[in-house]
């Protein structure tokens, strides 16, 4: 007789309340996911999350109170889950997953690891980390109505990184006011200034520190006296941008002093922000002024106009020139009149450029040129929290599949936004195996890659090939030239002389091989130099075989077409990025002003790389394309419109 308990048997049960697991990340997914672990049975459950709670996750982020903000989100996730099931054993790390100290010895305690994360390279880390313990992974994603669930094992699917995926667009709006870490946050930030200063006022898109948030209270004790005064006020007062800068009659000078001194002096206050992070240098423009910059661009003004990278003080003159100009649009639409932003409108284009780079400034980043800024600004789709509801109930499903053995059962589940045309809103489809040609899970993994070695540096391979590409952590790399010439290691000091010199300076040339270790990730990468001096302008270095092979895109109804993508014909990719390790679910930037645009180009690439795969269990034939993070699009075939989109 079969024993039950619940609606679990008895067996899986047991192995519930024994075994150990990890949830990384406890924003949006990551609350929903603990809540449903604990009520499902598990007992040992290990969370991390390197963020605090912010005033915007209440809304959807339900383990956390007003009270809580400021606080550890895996501790108070922790501490709220327990109420659910206090006998419960959970233990929860106010850190980053990327730290050291979680190694693969770290990873081979948990039975299943069960990422709740919204950005590419906590990701990939978890991804290899996985690999390397050989631990079941189950991966997940949300963006605004769209999902997506999927098992990760060594030898038997594709890892996290088998399928090249188009860049990150997916970030958490705490990120982009607090702590940015890559360029697009400060592009984000920066349309969310101009709309509070010219455009129609959103109180979720506050570009500021609030002085009269909780968050800014560090002592426990304080934080919550500040919560229970603001809920005898009614609520939190927000202070308006808008009408300041009104009272300083849009003054350039005031606003540049307020956004990028003052504002920033304050969140230096907030010192737990920076105890894990490098802190930001704020900008006085006096002193900038006074420094002397008699020209206002880089020592490389070579190229288009939109594609020179200004200096700082450049910047200033462009935010100064740009707020001018919007003062006056703004004066001759009389009283009360709001301003659009529109990237072809030369003054609000200036403004985003120039505000967003000098915060890149602010936070260490490498500025951007103008058409690169242009390329990246889009539109924001927020998080909705029944789609977090619904991917971290699959993400238990797939859990329990995985802890009863039956990994050949487990399936790659797609939420859709609208039903397909068999009324379906949730399509299964079955695990690929590993790619052959994966630079992680291959057995012996190995790329090419085109870069100029009389132009490339040291660093340049280390930074953006290495750790922002290829994602490793701390990389060591020795040439292999028959003498084992170290040319990268991950000890601080030892190699930091190389860092300025040029691939070529080292004797690098085409057909020379780099071998590339990550000891943390336990991962060993072969990479083969190929010399070009034929890259496009701007472009640093080319992965060999990375982009997809053209096809014609499969016939489906425009009508189709429209309901699932946020895209258009002439949308842009950025042309670089930086790595960001914030664990949430925010909002999701997309190329488009418009909802409901025609589809991108580069979405009628991936769709063209759809396979089919029959489905035992529901005997259908569910359509699967490589999972290429927030594609725009998804394409319906004849008789098969499963509507798949792969989520970030």
């Amino acid at each position: 007789m079969v024993q039950l308990v619940g609606s679990l048997l008895k067996e899986l049960a047991d192995s519930l309340s024994s075994c150990k697991v990890l949830v990384v990340g406890a924003g949006g997914i990551g609350c929903e996911l603990l809540k449903n672990l604990v009520l499902t049975g598990f007992k040992n459950i290990d969370v991390i999350d390197l963020d605090t709670i912010d005033v915007s996750n209440l809304n959807r982020q339900f383990l956390f109170q007003k009270k809580h903000v400021g606080k550890s989100k895996a501790q108070v996730a922790k501490e709220s889950a327990l109420q659910f099931c206090p006998s419960a054993n959970i233990t929860a790390y106010h850190d980053s997953i990327m730290n050291p100290d979680y190694n693969v010895e770290f990873f081979r305690q948990f039975m299943l690891v069960m990422n709740a994360l919204d950005n590419r390279a906590a990701r990939n880390h978890v991804n290899r980390m996985c690999l390397a313990a050989d631990i079941p992974l189950v991966e997940s994603g949300t963006a605004g109505y769209l999902g997506q669930v999927t098992v990760i094992k060594k030898g038997m699917t594709e890892c996290y990184e088998c399928q090249p995926k188009p860049a990150q667009k997916t970030f958490p709006g705490c990120t982009i006011r607090n702590t940015p870490s890559e360029p697009i946050h400060c592009i984000v930030w920066a349309k969310y200034l101009f709309n509070q200063l010219f455009g129609e006022e959103d109180a979720d898109q506050e570009v500021s520190p609030d002085t009269a948030d909780p968050e800014a209270a560090w002592n426990p004790e304080e934080t919550a006296a500040r919560a229970t005064a603001s809920e005898k006020d009614g609520d939190i007062r927000r202070v308006s941008t808008k009408e300041w800068a009104r009272s300083t009659g849009y003054d350039p000078i005031k606003l540049f002093n307020k956004l990028f001194k003052d504002d920033i002096m304050y969140l230096l206050t907030m010192d737990k922000l920076w105890k894990k992070r490098k802190a930001p240098t704020p900008l006085d423009w006096q002193q900038l002024e006074n420094s002397g910059h008699p020209q206002g661009e880089s020592p490389t003004t070579s190229g288009l106009k939109d594609q020179q990278v200004l200096d700082v003080w450049g910047y200033c003159q462009l935010f100064q020139h740009s707020v001018e100009s919007l003062r006056s649009q703004l004066q001759e639409k009389g009283e009360g009149a709001e301003l659009v932003w529109d990237k072809d409108d030369p003054p609000a284009m200036d403004f985003v450029t120039a505000a967003a780079n000098l915060r890149m400034n602010i936070f260490s980043m490498n500025m951007k040129s103008r058409f690169d800024v242009k390329s990246m600004a889009g539109n924001i789709i927020p998080a909705i929290a029944t789609t977090n509801a619904v991917i971290a109930g699959l993400i238990v499903l797939e859990g329990l599949k995985i802890l009863s053995g039956e990994l050949e059962s487990c399936r790659t589940i797609f939420l859709n936004k609208c039903p397909n045309l068999r009324k379906k809103l949730l399509v299964p489809c079955i695990l690929d195996k590993p790619s052959l040609n994966c630079y992680v899970c291959a057995s012996k993994p190995e790329v090419t890659v085109k870069v100029n070695v009389q132009k490339t540096t040291v660093l340049s391979l280390q930074d953006k090939i290495l750790k922002e590409r290829f994602g490793m952590v701390a990389p060591d790399v020795q040439i292999e030239d028959g003498k084992g010439t170290i040319l990268i290691s991950s000890e601080e000091g030892e190699t930091e002389a190389n860092n300025n010199k040029f691939l070529s300076d080292f004797g690098i040339r085409n057909g020379s091989r780099l071998q590339a270790d990550d000891f943390l990730q336990d991962y060993t990468l072969l990479v083969n130099v190929l010399h070009t001096e034929e890259l496009e302008r701007d472009v640093e270095f080319e992965v060999v075989g990375e982009a997809p092979d053209k096809a014609p895109p499969p016939q489906s109804s425009q009508e189709e077409v429209n309901s699932i993508t946020n895209g258009n014909k002439d949308s842009a990719q950025p042309s670089t990025s930086s790595k960001a390790a914030a664990e949430d679910d925010d909002i999701m930037i997309v190329d488009s002003d418009e909802e409901g645009g025609a589809p991108s180009s580069s979405a009628a690439v991936t769709t063209s790389t759809k396979r089919k795969h029959p489905d035992p269990e529901t005997s259908e034939t569910s359509t699967k394309r490589p999972r290429t993070d927030q594609s725009a699009a998804a394409a319906a075939t004849d008789d098969d419109d499963d509507d798949i989109i792969a989520l970030d």
